[in-house]
């Protein structure tokens, strides 16, 4: 019998497949759909300091291979989630993360601080694919030293739970960023983020997506992703957690391969919110077929 149970930074979990943040709202609505208690864990939507609304419609538009979304970040804020989400998450038995965002440095010490006095996190992941606004718009993710002031801050803050740093793909090499991450206190990366994108309606002469750009996820981009949490995992010796159009059982496994030590699900959730839980089985069913005993025996053994 092949066991799925794993552990990331030192947090128990069934199997190591989680959903992701943005594609799971804050999991307490897909209670009635899927049993959240046999997911290896889930991300809730991003959380900022206020609340905030989100972009123009149309927000989502389904490309070929995937799918590019501009949400916005829409969110409740931090206050009102822990009122509101966090008690019913707290009385899970499966590890709840909180996806973390903000316009600047203090925004995201901010919402981690909150966070700390309550209850019924396993842990944080900071989103940092956000300009900011402090430094002209910056990209967090685009430039090591403010990506260096981001998680060191967002560390101070972060007593009582381990913190994963969310990385984006839109940079020239990741290593150089996993390496920040890793030097400025995070326990664990996660990547890919969304790529970039943009859609064109040729009879209106206007882009698909309200805001203009929009990040695309889906089946399109999990070669790329895969081979930079492949980057990302030599680069490293904290965990990486790995996600960008894993749809499948066997999608899973090569993450794992290439050095994730979990992996999260996302736009698979929009047409099926239990893709998680199948995707967990499947995985499972490989272990079985390949006689591997433990999934951790998957991680980091490509042959390149």
């Amino acid at each position: 019998m092949s066991s799925l149970a794993t552990s990331l930074c030192g947090i128990a979990l069934k199997n190591p497949v989680l959903a992701a943040s943005g594609t799971f709202a804050y999991g307490v609505e897909f209670a009635k759909q899927v049993d959240l208690n046999a997911l290896g864990g889930f991300v809730v939507k991003g959380l900022s300091r206020e609340p905030i609304e989100g972009n123009a419609p149309p927000r989502v538009h389904e490309t070929e291979a995937g799918m590019i979304n501009s949400i916005g970040l829409q969110n409740i804020g931090v206050r009102a989630f822990v009122e509101q989400k966090l008690p019913a998450l707290a009385a899970l038995d499966t590890a709840v993360f909180a996806n973390v965002f903000g316009n600047c440095t203090d925004d995201y010490a901010e919402v981690i601080r909150v966070l700390e006095d309550h209850e019924g996190l396993a842990g944080y992941e900071l989103n940092v694919s956000c300009p900011n606004t402090a430094h002209g718009g910056i990209y967090f993710s685009n430039d090591p030293g403010l990506l260096a002031e981001v998680v060191t801050a967002a560390k101070r803050v972060a007593r009582r739970r381990p913190l994963m740093v969310k990385l984006s793909p839109n940079v020239a090499a990741i290593e150089p960023l996993a390496k920040t991450a890793e030097e400025s206190g995070a326990d664990a990366i996660s990547l890919v983020n969304t790529f970039i994108s943009l859609a064109i309606d040729p009879h209106t002469r206007k882009s698909r997506i309200g805001a203009g750009f929009g990040g695309l996820s889906g089946p399109a981009i999990k070669p790329i992703a895969l081979r930079l949490v492949y980057q990302a995992a030599r680069a490293v010796k904290i965990p990486v957690v790995g996600l960008g159009g894993i749809a499948t059982g066997m999608d899973a496994a090569e993450f794992l391969i290439a050095g994730a030590t979990a992996v999260q699900v996302g736009t698979a959730t929009f047409w099926d919110p239990r893709s998680p839980l199948r995707i967990a089985r499947e995985l499972g069913k490989f272990l079985k077929r390949e006689g591997v005993a433990e999934v951790g025996k998957l991680v980091g053994i490509i042959k390149l």
